[in-house]
């Protein structure tokens, strides 16, 4: 295997960093090679035990990248959800899609998890994500609190780190006060420079068009007036189960759910009411290979129903049939290469921005030029605006949907 002349330039590069500090921040991004140039980083600094953190749907990927390059290290490939689990002891620790570290002003389970670890090895660290700070550089204070030599290592707590690095506001929530932390200065990734590595698609020479499209699918009428009811009555009573929207979360929720043709019922049950996008998704698409992206589990069900054995949810499967894959939004977006679908489609659609901006790069190589993105929607829907929100780089909020609900 031979590294690319820019990933020998960076194993190069972050060697030297993280010689000097004993941590590294790889932003490269996505399709650029962030694994395999940290296994180069590693096999440089001569390191013999590596523990690699991913999310659970990418540690095939990696395995597949380790056996490929063959290095001299032992490596651990782990999910972070089995960080409690983890004994021994190692010289490295990768954290992969390390901004999901970045919860503030509380750190995650997640990051205290992370902390007592490296504490626990006194290891180098290297950081990778292709979009570190995706919605504040405040996300970026845990992400690195338990690294040695952290350029934010003299605060105690993220509170006093905000005293110097965050714009904090006082804003309502439910009439009560409450102090937004999200306005990180951008002189914290002034600060991250010494410690960091960025590479874009653009510079390794990636000429891919992310061509999309969106597709309007009339859903069954009595799914259009369930919305409308809900919307009036904030409750809708079965036989057996309601669909309780009390709240304006809730009912924001729901709505949201019932334009893709399932609800969450108040007792916890769930259950599919249409089928009309599975069944448009079936049609349109019946001579190609695509990955289905979904946001709630019951539109998995949805899609197993209507494509019965053509559907599959693991990447081992998909790679090696000619079926179409179903991924949860939340967990495909990252760590994850969709590149043998001649298409992407998304059943439902997130309201994080982060969730829009990685998920629809699953299909990106160097050698592709363009990818098919399609987007299908309930013509009556929220999920149009949601959309524009989402690609202007915003979360949709419950102020973005107490506008759009009149509509509906």
């Amino acid at each position: 295997m031979q590294y690319r002349p820019y990933q020998q330039e960076i194993i190069q590069k972050g060697s030297d960093i993280i010689a000097r500090y004993s941590f590294l921040y790889l932003a490269m991004e996505v399709r650029t090679g962030k694994t395999l140039t940290s296994f180069g980083i590693a096999q440089a600094i001569k390191v013999s035990s590596v523990l690699f953190v991913t999310k659970k749907k990418a540690i095939s990927s990696i395995e597949k990248d380790y056996e490929l390059l063959q290095p001299s290290f032992n490596i651990q490939i782990i999910n972070y959800e089995s960080l409690h689990k983890i004994e021994g002891k190692y010289d490295l620790i990768i954290f992969d899609e390390a901004h999901g570290m970045g919860a503030f002003p509380k750190p995650s389970k997640r990051a205290k998890q992370a902390k007592l670890l490296v504490m626990q090895n006194k290891c180098y660290v290297i950081l990778l994500s292709g979009t570190p700070t995706p919605e504040s550089y405040s996300q970026m204070y845990h992400q690195v609190f338990f690294c040695t030599n952290n350029p934010f290592g003299m605060y105690k707590n993220f509170y006093r780190f905000a005293d110097d690095y965050v714009e904090v506001v006082e804003r309502k929530f439910n009439s009560m006060p409450v102090r937004d932390y999200s306005g990180g200065h951008i002189s914290i990734i002034e600060k991250m420079k010494p410690f960091t590595i960025t590479y874009t698609q653009k510079e390794a020479g990636f000429l891919v068009e992310n061509k999309e499209q969106v597709l309007l699918v009339d859903i069954d009428p009595k799914t259009l007036n369930m919305i409308r009811q809900l919307k009036k009555d904030l409750v809708i009573q079965g036989k057996t189960e309601d669909i309780l929207a009390d709240t304006a979360v809730k009912l924001m929720s729901k709505v949201h759910q019932l334009c893709s043709g399932t609800v969450k019922f108040e007792s916890g049950n769930s259950m599919v009411l249409d089928y009309s996008k599975a069944n448009y998704i079936k049609n349109y698409f019946a001579k190609k290979k695509i990955g289905i992206f979904y946001k709630f589990k019951e539109e998995l069900s949805a899609l197993k129903e209507v494509f019965k054995d053509n559907v599959c949810t693991t990447l081992e499967e998909f790679d090696k049939t000619n079926k179409n894959i179903a991924l949860q939004i939340q967990s495909g977006r990252e760590g994850i290469s969709l590149k043998n679908a001649e298409a992407l489609v998304y059943y439902n659609i997130d309201f994080s921005a982060t969730s829009y901006w990685q998920s629809r790069d699953r299909m990106t190589t160097k050698d592709r030029r363009k990818n098919n993105i399609y987007w299908v929607f309930s013509r009556k829907g929220i999920e149009s605006q949601i959309y524009k929100t989402v690609t202007n780089k915003k979360d949709y909020t419950l102020s973005h949907f107490k506008s759009d609900i009149k509509r509906i």
